[in-house]
């Protein structure tokens, strides 16, 4: 039997995605689970598994095109079944192709100027009425520094674009030396053409704060005990040479793992009249790369060791920045609770927007020191926060408090990471 294989959705935001490239070739046996090709979404690159035996019958859809989600764009079969035709889609668009891409509009500039003696014409200089000037980014950086007025360096680029050179080459004028070399502050008015991932971000937080009543609950948690327990941890694992190393990320993680085993409504998704549970805990991990925020998640974490938590997310980290592999469908659809860490950026307190279909995210800040009262004495401590955005129809306010409190237990006696 003829087994029809479709452009899958990736998440709730996806509405298109590309073949990046087919892992198997027409002729090849698959197996259901298998990976069949990478798929191109507005955020990563995707595993898709084969959800049929059989043989790769055909692909219908070819390397560099971009489909919409549901398009056919494979059969897998038997030898003997017979190939239902499939009509070219119109919508289907070949990356090879050219796009056009938006940018801001900048009036044109005059035509260049010739001589009689076919000299080439001299640099055209951009300060235009609406304060838009064009000019490379590293040029406006090297501008900024110098505490020169963009606008003033005239430009040899394509279009009377200001290159790096022109800026590093300029003269100011003997009224730019006068006035002790300030010159005046330009703002870069610029419009910025948003990328295909930051819409598909954009779309995403839209529908979760509209279709979501969120609600937030802040904890500070005591992190002396956990600092000392990851340093012993940390120095254990260094003898051992294994190379693992545990993070405070990852101590978070299996902190909120505990506390979801404990009360698992927070584990489910609400649909309706009824909220449906999962039968796995798969964390998702909030992971920033330079084109925006992606989300994938740990799968069946509850049955992780802290050291598995550890391995699993730098092995996730990887291969979400492309090195060593891609991320599969599973980790980027099926998360059930979402995790985010601004601790690096020295953030003391925030809080995140819940991943749609999810049922809240803990967002964690820096562990910082504070003063703290112990034994009636005034003394230096470590203290981190922890924000859950809760989705108000799976719980009330004294239920997600109970779900912090169990996670700020667990990291307050850290002994219990280890169960």
């Amino acid at each position: 039997m003829i087994s029809e294989v479709t452009m899958p959705s990736m998440g709730a935001d996806m509405t298109e995605g590309t073949i990046a490239k087919w892992l198997m070739a027409e002729g090849d046996s698959v197996n259901r689970g298998d990976k069949l090709a990478e798929i191109e979404t507005d955020k990563t690159v995707v595993e898709m598994e084969a959800y049929a035996d059989g043989l790769l019958r055909k692909i219908v859809v070819p390397e560099g095109t971009l489909v919409p989600v549901g398009t056919i764009i494979a059969f897998i079969g038997d030898a003997a079944d017979e190939l239902p035709e499939v009509q070219s889609t119109t919508e289907a668009k070949s990356l090879n192709s050219e796009k056009p891409v938006p940018v801001a509009e900048d009036p044109k500039p005059e035509p260049a100027q010739t001589t009689s003696d076919n000299s080439p014409p001299a640099p055209v200089s951009l300060a235009v009425s609406d304060g838009r000037v064009k000019a490379s980014p590293i040029a406006r950086k090297i501008a900024y520094e110098k505490g020169i007025n963009i606008a003033e360096v005239p430009g040899t680029g394509p279009g009377g674009r200001i290159t790096k050179s022109d800026v590093e080459n300029f003269t100011p004028s003997p009224s730019f030396a006068v006035s002790g070399g300030r010159a005046p502050v330009v703002v870069d008015g610029s419009d910025i053409p948003l990328t295909s991932m930051r819409q598909a971000i954009a779309r995403v937080t839209v529908k979760s704060k509209t279709e979501a009543p969120h609600y937030y609950v802040t904890h500070e948690v005591n992190m002396e005990p956990a600092m000392m327990f990851r340093s012993q941890l940390n120095d254990a694992l260094t003898d051992q040479g294994d190379g693992d190393t545990v993070s405070v990320n990852d101590m978070v993680l299996k902190a909120i793992t505990m506390a979801l085993l404990k009360y698992p409504k927070w584990n489910s998704t609400f649909s309706g009249d009824k909220l449906v549970g999962n039968s796995d805990i798969n964390l998702g991990v909030a992971i920033a790369l330079e084109e925006g925020l992606i989300v994938p998640a740990v799968l069946a974490i509850q049955n992780m060791s802290l050291i598995e938590i550890s391995r699993a997310v730098r092995d996730l980290g990887a291969r979400a920045r492309g090195k060593g592999g891609s991320l599969t469908q599973a980790e980027m659809t099926q998360g059930t609770f979402g995790t985010s860490n601004l601790g690096m950026f020295g953030t003391d307190t925030f809080a995140a927007i819940i991943v749609p279909s999810n049922a809240g995210i803990i967002a964690v800040g820096a562990v910082k020191e504070k003063p703290v009262v112990k034994d009636g004495q005034i003394v230096v401590g470590l203290a981190m926060n922890a924000t859950i955005s809760a989705d108000h129809r799976v719980g009330d306010g004294a239920e997600a408090a109970m779900l912090l409190g169990e996670f700020q237990k667990a990291l307050e006696n850290p002994a219990r990471l280890m169960l």
